[in-house]
């Protein structure tokens, strides 16, 4: 399973995705919305100078608790734009 989380804030973002390109197309998605509209509008009291920092975690479910297999930085969302993690 994969996720999506905010590295910045330690915050999961909604919704599990059964595949790297599906939680690629939410963050595709999230590109597309401006900076200071949810669900990119930081959730901290200094928002106007924050942003998302969105990483995709996989995880083995299988496991109790589960087992992080991957985590790797893909989006940063802010004031001064959107800029993707280089390949």
């Amino acid at each position: 399973m994969f996720v999506i989380e905010d590295e910045a804030h330690a915050e999961r973002q909604r919704g599990d995705f059964q595949t790297r390109e599906d939680a690629m197309a939410e963050l595709r998605r999230r590109a597309s919305i401006p900076w200071d509209e949810a669900p990119n509008a930081a959730p901290c009291t200094n928002w106007r100078n924050c942003g998302r920092r969105y990483e995709i975690v996989e995880y083995d479910v299988s496991t109790r608790p589960w087992r992080e297999l991957t985590r790797r930085f893909m989006l940063e969302i802010d004031a001064k734009g959107v800029r993707w993690a280089s390949s």
